[in-house]
């Protein structure tokens, strides 16, 4: 017999789960849009802040998509490999690889242009729901980000490690 306390480790009362399984479906269809433009969902989120800022230093590029320079540098290397993005040290500070679309990524944005529209139209959603969503979705990470943050204030990630 489930007591209340029961439904609470269910599988379908996860909202953890939920997001998973949407991100995954989302991804399927991602999948089949993005084959048209010969990009990966992640290599189309790169692309997605570069054709909003133009050129960035790796590091910031990593903050806007929330992903370390272990993920983000072999995503760079293939985009870099088809021809649509640049990478170069900065002339101001050696340190630092900037990143900029060539010509050739440039001109992948007119084509993408669709992709947001079959994806909306994919999820059955108005376009106020969907902006409702993204809000309320907005909401629920600053509100985990807080609570990461509390749960561990150095960031130490290996805290998760130790036994």
């Amino acid at each position: 017999m489930n007591t209340p306390d029961d439904d609470w480790l269910r599988l379908d009362q996860q909202i953890c789960f939920s997001l998973h399984a949407a991100s995954r479906a989302f991804n399927g269809v991602y999948r089949g849009i993005l084959k048209d433009l010969g990009l990966t969902y992640p290599q189309y989120l790169v692309m997605l802040v570069l054709w909003e800022h133009d050129e960035l230093p790796v590091k910031k590029l990593g903050e806007h998509l929330r992903l370390d320079s272990g993920t983000l540098s072999p995503l760079l290397k293939r985009l870099e490999a088809a021809g649509l993005v640049r990478r170069e040290r900065s002339a101001r500070d050696e340190r630092s690889v900037e990143v900029r679309l060539t010509e050739e990524g440039v001109a992948l944005r007119g084509r993408a242009l669709q992709v947001p529209r079959r994806i909306a139209s994919s999820t059955g959603f108005g376009p106020e729901e969907i902006r409702a969503l993204r809000a309320r979705l907005d909401d629920l990470t600053t509100a985990l980000d807080a609570a990461a943050a509390l749960a561990d204030p150095r960031g130490d990630s290996s805290a998760d490690e130790r036994p």
